[in-house]
């Protein structure tokens, strides 16, 4: 059974923030607000995040996204080869960097 990374949560709890500001700048990010704009002119809504914090949580989050299609794509490779075995799949579904 593959489990998830919750990434809005985990970069909560990695850049002691609040869930509410991680979907707030999330949500500016997606719609194509660029980092300095963020940090100037939609302080409100992300609760005074400041540039460098918006930067480490847009760069974070990339690279998480970036790892659980990655995962992915593994976890398929391997079960195709009929070698995906419970052990494996929760170690690799567990797994937080691309590298270890």
């Amino acid at each position: 059974m593959s489990v998830k990374i919750d990434i809005p949560q985990l970069l909560a709890t990695e850049l002691s923030l609040k869930p509410f500001q991680i979907a707030q700048a999330l949500e500016l990010f997606a719609e194509g607000a660029t980092v300095p704009f963020i940090a100037r002119y939609r302080k409100e809504r992300t609760g005074e995040m400041n540039e460098t914090q918006l930067r480490e949580l847009f760069d974070r989050h990339t690279y998480l996204t970036e790892l659980e299609e990655r995962k992915a794509v593994i976890l398929k490779s391997i079960a195709e080869q009929g070698k995906l075995t419970e052990d494996l799949q929760v170690k690799i579904s567990a797994c937080l960097q691309k590298t270890s």
